[in-house]
C-alpha cells in the first residue's frame, strides 16, 4: 500500500491570490455586517434586561426572607418566656423578690446615698410627704418652646464656624 504524498505547505499569499471578490462574496459581507449591526442593539438590550430580572428576583428572594424571619419573630413575642426576657434585657424589669443592680458611671453616683439604689435616691427626692399649698409655675411654657424651636429651624441660617474659632 503506498502512502499519498504529503501537500506541499500553501502560502497565505498563494490563498489570497485563489479568493476573488466577486458579487457573491460582497453579497454574503454585506448581509453579514448588516446582520451584526441590527442584531447588536437588541442583544444588548436583552442582556441589560436579564441583568434587571436577575437583581430583581434577588430583591424578591430577600423580601420573601424578610417575611419569614418577620413570621418567626411574630412566634416569639406570642411565648410569654421570651416576652419575659424581652422586658428584663430592655425594661429592667424583674420579678418580684428579685433584685436589680443598675451599673452607672461614677460621676452621677452620689456615695453618700445609704439606701443602696440610685433609683431609691431620685424617687425620694421627688416623693415627699408634704404637700404644698401654693401653685408653682414653670419658668416657661414647654408649648411655645417646640413652637419657637419650630420657626427658628424653618427660619434662621446655619452658622459656618471658622477654623480661627
Amino acid at each position: 500500500m503506498k502512502r499519498p504524498a504529503k501537500a506541499a505547505p500553501v502560502s497565505v499569499s498563494a490563498a489570497l491570490r485563489g479568493f476573488r471578490l466577486n458579487t457573491y462574496t460582497l453579497t454574503l459581507l454585506t448581509v453579514i455586517v448588516f446582520g451584526v449591526v441590527t442584531l447588536a442593539p437588541r442583544v444588548q438590550t436583552w442582556v441589560i434586561q436579564r441583568q434587571q430580572i436577575a437583581e430583581a428576583q434577588a430583591a424578591v428572594d430577600k423580601a420573601k426572607q424578610d417575611v419569614l424571619d418577620m413570621q418567626e419573630e411574630r412566634k416569639r413575642w406570642e411565648d410569654p418566656v421570651y416576652i419575659r426576657a424581652q422586658a428584663r434585657d430592655r425594661l429592667y424589669y424583674v420579678m418580684p423578690g428579685e433584685v436589680s443592680y443598675l451599673v452607672m458611671d461614677a460621676d452621677g453616683v452620689d456615695m453618700s446615698d445609704t439606701s443602696g439604689t440610685v433609683g431609691a435616691m431620685l424617687a425620694e427626692r421627688a416623693n415627699t410627704d408634704e404637700i404644698s399649698t401654693d401653685i408653682r409655675q414653670t419658668s416657661n411654657n414647654w408649648v411655645d418652646a417646640v413652637l419657637e424651636s419650630v420657626i427658628r429651624a424653618g427660619i434662621e441660617e446655619p452658622v459656618e464656624e471658622t477654623a480661627g474659632e
